[in-house]
């Protein structure tokens, strides 16, 4: 077990502010083992009929809880679980709550009350820059490979049907249970792909074809998709200029392990780094901000930002990703420049340990180790 400890004090700095928290993350992404780290923790699997049984009179429960810390986990097992949430965090001020589960409240019927106001979100990603610290993991090619869930991350080897078996416990536990979906096949089908094609544009149409529907089921799965955080749906950003594209999103898949698998890549080539090391990039952003505000940028003519974040002010931030440092061409971050020419220009790549800046013209670059760069964007 790693004692996953930047993710043990956002929690309990989040105790702080509400005694409620929903701790939401993809399946096998650690949320039991993080909740049941945590000190004076009493534990409870809503997966248990003898849980629910206990739980079947919200108040009676909560009594018996005064003054202590409580993980629900699997909370949407419950039969009205936005009840049991909502009497907490009204009348239960001094019981602290951890509920997890795996999409976030809005998306499924079952929560009948979102409780806006009255919970604080947090949401478990796989395995951060902060994790491997904890997990004494300096191989960064392993992470890249294995992915950040980790049982996969800590195993020598991963076998195919692992990522099988995932998959088929994503259908069934959180798919048919929460959103009642019915074709199995193609919703996998779909899954598959963009795990396969991670980080490339997404055309609704392009993919109902192979997987047997309609366009729009195809774009009411990718909602599914977004919602149980598997895929994270990056739009472009554009001030509406002509020569800018401006409908296509990037799709990106949740983690780098299982793209890897879709993909048939059991072994990293030097090429196939750089595009892991955005998709690890993006994760730590994520992860850091507790937020998916990420855009893309790309012109007519083939230039691209791997990343645009909005800060404070309304200033662009422009962020390339790259394996390595050497050879890097602003040629990108030139044409982006000259239709929105103000807001910082980052590279983060993996081989740069301290920052440092370069001019290209009248253009200036940070170049900046990715951990730094994320702690910044938490402190904004």
């Amino acid at each position: 077990m790693v004692l996953r400890r930047y993710w043990q004090q956002l929690l309990e700095t989040a105790w702080k502010r509400r005694n409620v928290l929903w701790l939401h993350g993809v399946r096998r992404v650690g949320k039991t083992v993080l909740c049941q780290s945590l000190p004076k923790i009493e534990y409870f699997d809503c997966e248990l009929p003898s849980a629910r049984r206990a739980m079947e009179d919200p108040e009676a429960f909560l009594d018996g809880l005064r003054g202590k810390r409580v993980v629900l986990d699997e909370v949407h097992r419950l039969g009205n679980p936005s009840e049991m949430l909502k009497i907490a965090a009204d009348h239960y001020r001094d019981v602290h709550v951890i509920a997890t589960g795996s999409s976030t409240l809005s998306a499924s019927r079952k929560f009948r009350d979102t409780l806006t106001g009255r919970k604080h979100d947090a949401w478990l990603t796989p395995m951060c820059l902060a994790d491997l610290a904890d997990a004494k993991l300096t191989n960064l090619e392993r992470r890249l490979l294995h992915g950040g869930l980790p049982p996969f991350l800590l195993e020598r080897a991963v076998e195919e049907r692992e990522f099988q078996e995932w998959m088929d416990s994503y259908w069934a536990k959180d798919i048919q249970e929460m959103f009642r979906l019915e074709r199995k096949d193609s919703f996998q089908k779909l899954t598959e792909m963009i795990l396969a094609q991670s980080g490339g544009v997404f055309e609704a149409s392009r993919f109902a074809a192979a997987c047997e529907v309609n366009r729009s089921t195809i774009t009411n799965y990718l909602r599914v998709l977004e919602a149980t955080f598997v895929a994270h749906v990056i739009r472009p950003y554009s001030t509406r200029e002509q020569n800018e594209i401006v409908s296509a999103p990037k799709v990106y898949g949740f983690d780098t392990g299982f793209v890897c698998a879709y993909r048939g890549w059991r072994e990293l080539r030097r090429e196939d780094l750089g595009a892991l090391w955005e998709h690890f990039a993006l994760n730590e952003i994520m992860t850091r901000t507790q937020a998916r505000d990420v855009q893309y940028w790309r012109d007519k003519r083939g230039h691209e930002i791997d990343f645009v974040l909005l800060r404070r002010g309304g200033h662009a931030t422009a962020v390339e990703c790259k394996w390595s440092a050497t050879g890097f061409d602003a040629a990108n971050l030139a044409a982006f420049r000259r239709l929105h020419p103000l807001g910082e220009n980052v590279v983060l790549a993996a081989d740069v340990k301290i920052a440092f800046q370069r001019n290209y013209g009248i253009l200036k670059v940070r170049f900046e180790p990715l951990e730094q760069f994320a702690s910044r964007l938490a402190r904004a």
